[in-house]
């Protein structure tokens, strides 16, 4: 039966071949066929990158409302939930009313694109030349946007109300953060000298970091965080394995986050290459979350389970600039350096009385500036002055016009709650639900 087969096939084959080249047009035909299946199945697999990878992204939304709500106290929980669901939200409508057409519309080596909402076309308008889906892009696109309101709810936790915090979030999703984007990821003059950042430890991570480093200056640090002194006083957070899962959610959606930035699926070698940026994203979170712990011990004779969490986050916002060109022992090296941030940041912010509930400002701006000066070691295309033009420049952007903003907010709607307010916890006080009503009143627990 197998040697029928064969025969079988054989003759098929032979078949075939003989009626090919005595038919050119038919071999012309079925080569055209061929590649007309090989575009289509492109555009499928690019496609599936950017919702597979965007939905992941969009799973770091429970990622950083877990962690979040996990390392403030009890008595804030559901103010900070609350805060991540308003923030994905606004971020999903501002981006389609005005973000991703000022990102990526018209930029032409300029400052912005156009003022305008994205036209998403019929699928049967589109064809397999595009590469890829134009709503799987948008999708992808938004996500990242969100992402970048998120570092900022963290950092400003426990002192501040609720719309005021949502209407800064209207102004970062929908122009300070495409605003920025464009000068690189939409064809900008930073893309124009070179500036070089795969998946945004720039132009995600510290813009948001910018942003809640300003906050958390203009707003002021929570009541009792520090005494006269020079005293810290450490508040703990309501949850540490609510927060351990977070950061585990965070670290899953990574995946998406670096191997979607590789934007094609198409080919062997983009798979390949989404392949290689898992791994160098998991050795870089894993370097950065066993140099925090070690680094803890040595210095505290104590391992910190929160010093570790954000270890691991700072290893994987150092990688996103440049999670393809490293080999993975310099992916260990670039995460384990974010981890040692982490442990040396987190004290000095307190030193200088910059209360950061969650450690958002080390892990994602000061490591995001790291990873980003770290790409020229590893990516002989991208180079140190490059890079620090697109570091300072987007910087200094996000500072002055978050700055504009949170200023305004604060002399106009204001943005403490009163300090009784804040003393019996926010949830009680500005929502009216708390998140452990068990557990008592607000005003019993500090």
């Amino acid at each position: 039966m197998n040697d029928m087969k064969k025969l079988l096939t054989l003759g098929g084959a032979s078949a075939l071949g003989a009626l090919l080249v005595a038919s050119p047009a038919l071999a012309q035909e079925a080569e055209a066929a061929s590649t007309a299946v090989g575009a289509d199945g492109q555009f499928i697999l690019n496609t599936l990158l950017f919702l597979i990878g965007g939905f992941l992204v969009m799973w770091m939304a429970a990622g950083f409302a877990m962690l979040e709500a996990g390392l403030v106290r009890s008595k804030n929980v559901t103010m900070q939930c609350t805060k991540n669901i308003a923030l994905y939200s606004v971020a999903g409508l501002m981006f389609w009313v005005v973000g991703y057409n000022l990102m990526y519309l018209n930029v032409d080596g300029g400052y912005l694109g156009s003022f305008s909402p994205k036209l998403i076309p019929e699928p049967s308008a589109e064809t397999a030349d595009a590469g890829y889906a134009a709503a799987s892009d948008w999708f992808f696109q938004m996500v990242f946007c969100a992402t970048a309101a998120s570092i900022v709810s963290g950092t400003v936790a426990e002192r501040i109300k609720i719309w005021p915090f949502i209407i800064f979030v209207v102004i970062l999703t929908g122009f300070i953060y495409p605003i920025q984007g464009a000068w690189q990821w939409g064809g900008g003059w930073l893309a124009e000298i070179g500036f070089s950042d795969f998946a945004g430890s720039t132009l995600v991570h510290s813009v948001g970091g910018w942003a809640a480093l300003m906050g958390a200056i203009i707003i002021g640090a929570r009541k009792g965080k520090y005494g006269p002194n020079g005293q810290i006083h450490p508040m703990p957070g309501s949850n540490l394995p609510l927060a351990t899962l977070g950061t585990f959610i965070l670290w899953l959606g990574w995946f998406g986050f670096n191997g979607g930035s590789q934007l094609a699926m198409g080919t062997i070698a983009d798979a390949s290459a989404v392949s290689k940026i898992f791994v160098n994203t998991n050795l870089a979170a894993a370097a950065g979350a066993v140099a925090a712990l070690i680094l803890t011990q040595i210095m505290y004779g104590k391992v910190d389970l929160t010093m570790a969490l954000n270890g691991a986050l700072a290893g994987l916002v150092s990688i996103t600039a440049e999670p393809l060109t490293p080999s993975p022992v310099m992916a260990i090296l670039i995460g384990a350096i974010g981890g040692v941030i982490v442990v040396f940041f987190v004290p000095l912010l307190d030193k200088l009385k910059i209360d950061d509930v969650v450690g958002a400002i080390p892990v994602h701006l000061v490591a995001g500036i790291w990873g980003t000066m770290a790409v020229p070691i590893t990516n002989g295309d991208a180079t140190f002055y490059a890079q620090a033009v697109g570091v300072l420049s987007i910087g200094a952007f996000v500072v002055v016009v978050s700055s504009i903003v949170w200023l305004i907010l604060k002399f106009s709607v204001g943005l403490r709650p009163s300090e009784e307010a804040e003393y019996n916890g926010l949830d009680a006080t500005e929502l009216g639900l708390e998140a452990y009503p068990e557990f008592g009143t607000g005003s019993q627990r500090m």
